[in-house]
């Protein structure tokens, strides 16, 4: 289940986070939110 934050990002990390999007929707031809590549990045961090 999801659950609704606001959070305040670097806006370096902002730019990293919008380049690793733009690859993710070259790769799949669809549309990747901004919520799901910080979601999976998050993840990653976390493991």
């Amino acid at each position: 289940m999801s659950e609704r934050l606001t959070i305040m990002l670097n806006s370096e990390i902002a730019k990293k986070l919008r380049v690793i999007q733009a690859k993710k929707i070259k790769e799949t031809s669809s549309t990747v939110s901004f919520s799901r590549i910080v979601n999976e990045i998050l993840e990653k961090g976390l493991k």
